[in-house]
């Protein structure tokens, strides 16, 4: 083989070898901030976590109908801070855009709700969540 063609060859498996071992990074670091999430859903509460972990642009799908930006994601939630609810969700699946600042997740969750004479109402269902990089480095969701 021509030294060249040795080179080129080398720099290509070089080149794969740390775009796949980045693209394991971010899909771990989405995988954190995933588990996060669902850490300040249980500690400190709906409206909280959700609004925290909304980019600035950040959409949600209510009942198809479109929850826009922080704010209004944070008085959304904000409803069931006096009610006893909790919610939880794992990913089954993370993937990544080759450019490293876009993910996407998605998995199974369960909403509870009880309500004041004991009545308990479980929702389960299937979340999809689009992750985006931050200028600051962190990972915000722009559609949940």
């Amino acid at each position: 083989m021509k030294p060249a063609v040795f080179i080129a060859v080398m720099v290509s498996i070089s080149t794969l070898v740390s775009c796949s071992s980045n693209h394991e990074k971010v899909k771990s670091e989405i995988f954190r901030a995933e588990k996060e999430f669902e850490r300040l859903a249980a500690e400190k509460g709906l409206a909280y976590a959700f609004s925290y972990f909304a980019a600035d642009s950040g959409v949600i799908n209510v009942r198809d109908r479109l929850v826009k930006g922080k704010e209004e994601i944070r008085k959304h939630y904000l409803k069931w801070e006096t009610q006893d609810v909790s919610l939880q969700w794992t990913a089954d699946f993370i993937d990544v855009a080759a450019s490293g600042d876009l993910g996407y997740t998605y998995g199974r969750y369960v909403f509870t709700l009880t309500d004041s004479t004991g009545k308990v109402t479980r929702n389960e269902g299937i979340f999809h969540t689009v992750w985006k990089k931050q200028k600051d480095g962190n990972w915000r969701f722009v559609w949940d």
